[in-house]
């Protein structure tokens, strides 16, 4: 267990069901216009059969788990590997879900799987996660980049 209380098997998740609004809101953000996205007609004729929300879009669920909830806030987020596996349309229900599964105590840092569920429960995205946590006392306190995160 950490200075903080984590542990091996600590997790959490939060759930959300994305919104035609919420693809159109993050293409303006990121500037990612591909009509995949933003475009029934065209992507119908792709091999998704019609839009699909930006994969990015599911990712940052696990953000927000990251800086929020699990390590939560003073958490800053050093690597990320994703895999996207299925799509996601608008009107699909999202649980994204991150599971500590190594402390590594002497860099106050902490490795989690991360996942995002559909509504029938099929993994669309999986991946793992780096993030270092700082005690409370250190929130302002300046982070280790050497290279090997």
């Amino acid at each position: 267990m950490s200075e903080k209380g984590f542990k091996v098997g600590d997790r959490s998740s939060l759930r959300r069901t994305i919104t035609e609004a919420d693809i159109v809101n993050f293409a303006g953000i990121t500037g990612d216009f591909n009509p995949v996205h933003i475009d029934e007609e065209y992507a119908r004729s792709t091999l998704f059969k019609g839009r699909i929300a930006h994969g990015l879009f599911s990712a940052s669920l696990i953000s927000n788990l990251l800086g929020n909830r699990l390590p939560g806030p003073g958490c800053i987020y050093l690597r990320q590997s994703l895999h996207f596996l299925f799509p996601v349309r608008a009107g699909d229900t999202i649980t994204a879900e991150v599971e500590i599964i190594e402390t590594i105590e002497d860099k106050k840092r902490l490795r989690l799987r991360t996942s995002c569920k559909n509504q029938s429960g099929k993994i669309v995205l999986d991946g793992e996660a780096l993030v270092q946590f700082m005690p409370p006392d250190q929130a302002g306190a300046e982070i280790s980049h050497s290279g090997n995160v």
